[in-house]
């Protein structure tokens, strides 16, 4: 480990160019190899740089290790892979950042072909463990066939990102550009933020293949996998109003108009089976819900946007030209009036029976059920409406 003491200087003339960042908690058995195997990278590739160790407050004795062989130790005090990942990064003097586990499952002499995209303009460099290789016993069966291909295929589907391996741990950065991104979470997820952000951001993201070797840690890896895959996909969700929120609602309206509008005239038989206002009740009820659902969708995009979450959407500002208080105001009162007025024509319908029992047919309730419907949904209109406009205060 000698090679350790050729590691340079950060200075103010000669700036660092690569900062290998390892996230730490207990990891005794193989820190030392990790550091070994970036300084050996660094050092033959003749890569002004630095090994970060981020110790997220170990008991085995990591800390003596790390400074023993001439790493940088960098303690981080709240607990979590993304809080130790961001100390490391924060702490970071090179200009670009390596980032991988201290487990021994990512080969560090390896960062070479991370390195050359950074220094062709890349923003962030992912590693490929599918491309490159996974050997056995390296990753459990679940993780590989179910856990990574799904939450990677959900990522790609709802952020449209050019990645095929989202939880890989070796990866490549600009410091400047993550630094950009904010990245708010704290644990396992912390990777998928990093690249759904790079993306949202329009950075410039390429991959590289990586092998994948099983760890060393005599000790069952901090991973949990069901708890850690619902914190991805939660985050996942959370990061998409549009498919947690537009989409479904969307398709509600869609398909609850289309049935109210079929079962409107009165009875209808499909496929020997008879459909009456009961189903009209349940599309009228889709249609409702599936409109709070589109004004959630709108809501959390504003609201993340104004927060610093999710970056500015050229979409939303050339929507809000049009959807405005007033806009909203009108539209909600119509329908408020259409609801009134139907509402109106039931009630003369009852007087007509002399406020006793109505119709058999139904058809004063399929009345009654677009009287609520259109009240329902002016009133969420003009609610929506000044919320939205309260929202927008802070934007320009």
């Amino acid at each position: 480990m000698e090679q350790s003491m050729e590691q340079p200087t950060s200075t103010v003339s000669c700036p660092l160019e690569v900062s290998v960042v390892m996230p730490c908690l207990n990891e005794a058995d193989t820190l030392a190899t990790c550091i070994g195997k970036a300084q050996k990278a660094l050092c033959e590739n003749k890569i002004h740089g630095e090994v970060i160790v981020a110790d997220n407050g170990s008991t085995d004795g990591s800390q003596a290790i790390a400074t023993r062989l001439g790493a940088r130790l960098v303690p981080v005090a709240a607990r979590g892979y993304g809080n130790a990942l961001m100390g490391g990064i924060a702490a970071a003097q090179g200009r670009f950042i390596i980032m991988g586990d201290a487990d021994d499952s990512y080969d560090f002499t390896n960062i070479m072909p991370f390195l050359t995209k950074l220094r062709e303009g890349h923003d962030l460099v992912m590693g490929n463990r599918f491309a490159g290789g996974i050997k056995p016993g390296a990753m459990p069966p679940l993780h590989k066939y179910l856990g990574n291909p799904i939450l990677t295929g959900i990522g790609r589907l709802f952020f449209h990102c050019p990645i095929a391996d989202f939880h890989c741990g070796l990866r490549g950065f600009k410091k400047s550009s993550v630094l950009k991104m904010d990245l708010q979470t704290t644990g396992m997820e912390f990777a998928s933020e990093m690249a759904v952000k790079a993306h949202l951001h329009q950075l410039k993201v390429s991959e590289v293949p990586i092998h994948l070797y099983p760890d060393k840690r005599g000790r069952p890896p901090h991973l949990r996998t069901w708890r850690d895959g619902w914190r991805h996909l939660r985050f996942l969700l959370l990061y998409s109003p549009r498919w947690l929120f537009f989409y479904p609602g969307a398709a509600l309206m869609v398909v609850g108009a289309a049935v109210g509008v079929w079962l409107l005239p009165g009875t209808q038989i499909a496929g020997g089976v008879g459909f009456d206002v009961h189903t009209l009740i349940y599309a009228a009820g889709a249609v409702i819900l599936g409109f709070q659902a589109v004004v959630f969708a709108l809501f959390t995009k504003i609201f993340a946007i104004s927060e610093g979450l999710l970056p500015e959407d050229p979409r939303l500002n050339r929507l809000f030209r049009y959807v405005t208080l007033e806009s909203g105001l009108v539209t909600g009162l119509l329908l408020l009036i259409v609801g009134v007025g139907t509402g109106i024509a039931a009630v003369r319908l009852w007087q007509e029976a002399s406020f006793g029992a109505l119709d058999q047919t139904g058809r004063t309730l399929r009345i009654v059920i677009v009287s609520v419907t259109a009240l329902a949904l002016g009133l969420e209109i003009v609610l929506a409406s000044f919320f939205f406009s309260v929202l927008g205060l802070r934007r320009r």
